[in-house]
């Protein structure tokens, strides 16, 4: 395994809420890995930046009249496949990326890994594979691109063919908001019948959220968002930004809904690439890890309910 940078880590909300390990229930697991941004650079400076803007998150959430953060333990785990330390390859940066997931889910964690670029999100998928050997689950994507490229510029691992190798791994996938795509991947998702609800339809559907969320075919999910899935106006800082996106309150309405409905098994929050003189788009960032937390926790109770009751 690459050794990780630094044990020096800023915890995500603070260190007066930061729990150890032990006791944590949730880990957010910053991965720093930047190799084949087409477009604009800067993510590998965006899990520091999430959590630093973390700080400045309240504590209590007014929708989930909670204060998430002093009721479930968050365990910030040091950064892993770092390549503001130096390069590192796709097969390194994969390699650590299952193994340290792996761990964290036998361990029982809830994991929210934060990137850099889009690619990791294969080598986390690998992990709840190998962590769920006999159980499918279901890959909810949130992205502006469907990232459906066998490869590109030379690499089946540039972040334009994350979803293409989780196609290949024969998971189910669901595609949010899209609204790029080449030639390539609009065959490929006629040729599989892909779930792919694009941003023009949501913004014609008034009904869009029930049935994405009916859509998802496994019980598991692991979800995926990367920011450029959100409209830029609110989260300008992203390395590929497209025109149109989910709004903050849909957004946050699909992801709770999704939580309820189903048992989310992990999630990666990507691409962030902070603008220079704002922080408006780290801050948005982090208020929705935060909101994520809260939904787990909260979905975990639903759930428990819903089965007392049957």
């Amino acid at each position: 395994m690459l050794a990780q940078t630094s044990t020096a880590v800023t915890p995500f909300l603070g260190a007066d809420v930061a729990a150890d390990y032990a006791a944590a229930q949730v880990v957010i697991l910053p991965i720093p890995y930047e190799a084949t941004t087409t477009y604009r650079r800067g993510c590998e400076t965006g899990p520091d930046a999430i959590l630093a803007a973390s700080q400045q998150v309240e504590y209590y959430d007014e929708e989930l009249d909670w204060e998430t953060g002093l009721d479930v333990g968050i365990y910030t785990h040091p950064a892993i496949a770092d390549t503001r330390s130096g390069a590192i390859t796709s097969e390194e940066m994969l390699q650590v990326t299952k193994e340290t997931v792996f761990k964290l889910v036998r361990d029982g964690k809830f994991v929210i890994s934060l990137g850099g670029e889009h690619s990791i999100t294969t080598g986390i998928v690998e992990a709840y594979r190998q962590a769920y050997p006999d159980e499918s689950f279901t890959v909810v994507q949130i992205d502006a691109h469907g990232d459906l490229r066998h490869e590109y510029e030379g690499s089946i691992h540039n972040h334009a063919c994350v979803m293409r190798r989780i196609v290949d791994m024969k998971l189910p996938t669901v595609q949010i908001g899209i609204r790029a795509i080449c030639k390539e991947e609009a065959d490929l998702i006629k040729e599989k019948n892909l779930t792919v609800l694009r941003a023009r339809e949501i913004a014609a559907q008034p009904n869009w959220i029930e049935n994405a969320i009916a859509a998802i075919p496994t019980e598991k999910v692991f979800l995926t968002i990367d920011l450029d899935g959100i409209d830029p106006t609110l989260i300008p800082g992203v390395g590929t930004p497209e025109p149109g996106g989910l709004n903050w309150y849909a957004l946050t309405t699909f992801l709770r809904g999704v939580f309820d409905k189903h048992q989310v098994i992990g999630c990666d929050v990507m691409e962030l690439a902070p603008v220079t003189d704002s922080v408006v788009s780290e801050f948005t960032a982090a208020k929705l890890v935060y909101k994520l937390i809260g939904y787990h926790a909260k979905g975990s109770e639903v759930r428990s309910e819903e089965r007392v009751t049957r």
